[in-house]
């Protein structure tokens, strides 16, 4: 009987141990029930203290709330044991305990404003507050708590410095390795900063996307094809000769220069002008037709007589509701484009005020630029003009922005130029006076550049247009680039020439 009664009990016991209240307040990460019949009574997991008063009791106990109850002696701040510091690991949600939803949401709010005095007086710009790593320094200081100093300057410079490289090299690493797996590219670029010195880049893009690689200062270099040339040499041996596919510069004689000394010395790697920079040629090339130059030139003479005045740029924004004309892009053509594109918006509005008294009585207005000025806006022909180039440009700028965004292009460049001719056909109604200068001009500045073998054999390879026309496959033109760039790639190895172009391209 004894000996049944203390089993029993120690069963008691040992349930004890593991009771909790059916709740998902987090102290009962910490707290156990002493008895099932006295649910407010608990005993700390950390100390192994007992004492009454239920979860709010253990509570103070652990964040060490003096008054009521001891302090635990074996906690430090609560969140040390709640929450991991790095906000990549996940935690379980919780509601925090608040007096009040409004108390919580006007502190969170004073917490904002001391945020926005320090990006005001920091001059910060607004969008850094939705960048990625910001949110995670914001969810790491919460998940510490009170009372954390940030690091000292000499820790930043240092220290921390150096982990944050060694941490960017560790994320580099599954780059070098689909370098070695599909290859890649490198992308050179040369530009001059505010202090006018000259700066060359060198960048990687493979599959998981670009990376940079290296930059210098080329102030007191001439920037010959010989300069070019070796510089990027010396970054193929840094990546390896087998892991190179193509080099893509743009279109500047020196880097053509430095195209066929690579030729040469790598005849299987490929030499890829730049796509942005070769359609900004054309663009400007079609912008000096005849056509096309004389209205851009009184739209831009327009331009520049109303916001050269204050009165005439007063009246204009008075009329357009303080509405700017001028609509700066990231080039010189996407700024013309732009700007026409926000001259026929807002052509009622430029006419009214063309013929307004205000107009008239301005001084400015009465003089030669003034009066040209006035024509202009007048002009039923220069809308006209207006209106035609956006029709014809804007499908230029369609394939502008896909040259210029993140994703791929090679696959895609030829197709679309393709069907950016026959948009452009559409827009002059398919007038072959109309049309034929603007697809010469297209013509001569692709030619070699974005209608390469290169860009033929990946349009070829392209299921979006191979599927669409499958006389692809039997164009001879076509057949005869995709022939050129596998006999490139694969130089000087007559057995994987045959496979790719026998085997698997019939098959």
């Amino acid at each position: 009987m004894a000996s049944s009664a203390s089993k029993g009990s120690a069963a008691a016991s040992s349930d004890a141990l593991d009771l909790k209240r059916n709740s998902d307040d987090m102290a009962w990460e910490f707290a156990v029930c002493c008895n099932p019949l006295d649910l407010q009574r608990v005993k700390c997991k950390l100390c192994g203290k007992e004492m009454g008063g239920g979860v709010t009791r253990m509570k103070q106990h652990i964040a060490g709330i003096k008054g009521q109850v001891s302090s635990c002696h074996k906690s430090g701040p609560l969140d040390k044991f709640v929450k991991p510091i790095d906000p990549s690991i996940p935690v379980k949600k919780f509601q925090q305990q608040n007096i009040s939803d409004a108390i919580d949401k006007d502190r969170s709010y004073k917490v904002g404003q001391y945020l926005a005095r320090w990006i005001y007086k920091k001059n910060v710009p607004f969008n850094a507050i939705n960048d990625d790593d910001f949110k995670q320094f914001c969810e790491a200081l919460g998940r510490y708590g009170p009372k954390w100093k940030p690091p000292s300057q000499h820790l930043l410079r240092q220290k921390m410095l150096l982990q944050e490289v060694e941490r960017t090299r560790e994320l580099m690493k599954p780059h070098e390795i689909e370098r070695v797996a599909t290859g890649c590219s490198i992308m050179t670029d040369a530009w001059t900063d505010k202090k006018r010195r000259s700066i060359m880049n060198l960048c990687v893009h493979c599959k998981l996307g670009t990376s940079f690689l290296e930059s210098k200062e080329a102030s007191a270099d001439a920037h010959t094809s010989e300069y070019i040339f070796n510089y990027v040499l010396e970054s193929i041996d840094k990546i390896g000769i087998n892991n190179v596919v193509q080099i893509v510069t743009d279109n500047a004689s020196n880097n053509m220069g430095a195209k066929s000394m690579l030729k040469e010395k790598f005849p299987q790697i490929f030499w890829t002008s730049c796509a942005t920079h070769t359609l900004n040629l054309i663009v400007e090339a079609i912008g000096k037709l005849k056509q096309f130059a004389p209205i851009i030139i009184k739209a831009k003479e327009m331009t520049i007589f109303i916001y050269a005045h204050h009165k005439t740029l007063s009246l204009m924004r008075f009329y357009t509701r303080k509405r700017d004309i001028i609509r700066p892009g990231v080039t010189r053509f996407a700024s013309a484009f732009l700007t026409l594109q926000s001259l026929i918006a807002k052509k009622k509005e430029l006419r009214a005020m063309a013929c307004s008294d205000a107009w008239e009585g301005c001084k400015h207005t009465r003089t030669k630029k003034g009066k040209s000025a006035h024509a202009t806006i007048m002009s039923r022909a220069f809308w006209n003009g207006v209106s035609l180039c956006i029709k014809v440009f804007e499908p230029l700028v369609k394939l502008l922005r896909l040259a210029d965004s993140n994703g791929p292009s090679m696959a895609t460049m030829y197709g679309e130029l393709l069907s950016t001719k026959k948009a452009i056909m559409a827009a002059v109604e398919n007038s072959e006076k109309n049309y034929l200068m603007i697809i010469q001009a297209m013509d001569t500045k692709m030619k070699g550049r974005l209608d390469s073998p290169l860009h033929i054999a990946a349009f070829m390879l392209n299921p979006k247009y191979s599927y669409a026309d499958s006389t692809i496959f039997s164009d001879v033109e076509v057949v005869a680039a995709f022939m050129e760039v596998m006999e490139q790639f694969y130089h000087d190895d007559d057995e994987k020439q045959n496979i790719v172009l026998n085997i698997d391209f019939t098959s």
